[in-house]
């Protein structure tokens, strides 16, 4: 005896991704978009979600933001943003923020990698390892350079 086939609609797929995080509206169109039965269905449910409050810009950049900019610099949180389709105006803000914090965030990172290693700092070897491991993690040349140089005084 077959089991008759259920149908998953657009709104209870979109409401699925939005339960296991935030969406922008531009991510669940891409996911959607091969289950679109009819021409602009996807769009009425999109815009019913939006008008409910269901899809926000503002809580998808703050989801981002405090899952990611503690671990990584600007130019990575930058970068995932913008691969979820966050508008320029959020975009600019989130930047402007990151940009604030981020030679603190990447003393942070440093200090939880290399910890108390400053004694290698002599070695030029090291301290471009340590550089290329903060540069890959989307932290600005100049704050990388900081970050090492200041790592190298002694804090006693």
């Amino acid at each position: 005896m077959a089991l008759p086939s259920f149908q998953i609609s657009l709104k209870g797929r979109a409401l699925r991704y939005l339960a296991a995080r935030e969406h922008s509206r531009a991510e669940l169109e891409r996911k959607l978009a091969p289950h679109e039965g009819e021409p602009g269905e996807l769009a009425r449910v999109l815009d019913e979600l939006t008008a409910k409050g269901f899809i926000s810009e503002a809580r998808v950049v703050e989801s981002v933001l405090n899952r990611r900019a503690s671990k990584l610099g600007a130019g990575r949180v930058m970068q995932e943003l913008r691969g979820k389709g966050i508008g320029a105006d959020a975009l600019a803000e989130a930047a402007e923020n990151l940009r604030a914090t981020e030679f603190a965030r990447a003393c942070e990172v440093w200090r939880k990698k290399f910890g108390a290693r400053t004694d290698t700092l002599s070695d030029p070897a090291e301290r471009a390892r340590q550089m290329r491991f903060l540069g890959a993690r989307g932290f600005s040349a100049e704050v990388v350079q900081r970050v090492v140089r200041s790592a190298g005084v002694d804090d006693s």
